[in-house]
């Protein structure tokens, strides 16, 4: 999948979900946000259940299960991002611009 390719599937499940979204407006809006909450969680949920840190489920997952719910946490933050501007790819690779220029100093 190349670099377009993202953006565009970005659009088309921010569309999806925009045609069957029960609740409109500012609660919508809202709830999308949330929804990284319970995407984060659910990282949480399989890190404990790959090293076995929960006594009654034991080794409950894979570091495979845990990369994919990374991606879920991705994939829904450029959703909700979706949600807040249509310049998704813009407002996030300048923002990347920013953070890596802040982190590692300007590019070479």
């Amino acid at each position: 999948m190349s670099d377009h390719d993202i953006w565009a599937c970005v659009d088309e499940l921010w569309s999806w979900l925009e045609a069957g979204q029960p609740l409109g407006g500012r609660e919508g809006l809202l709830l999308r946000m949330l929804k990284l909450a319970e995407e984060v969680g659910e990282v949480s949920e399989a890190v404990i259940g790959a090293t076995g840190q929960n006594p009654r489920k034991g080794v409950s997952h894979s570091w495979e299960d845990v990369q994919g719910e990374l991606c879920d946490v991705v994939i829904t933050a450029l959703v909700a991002l979706r949600t807040l501007t249509p310049d998704t790819r813009e407002t996030f690779m300048a923002h990347l611009a920013r953070v890596r220029e802040r982190s590692l100093g300007p590019a070479a």
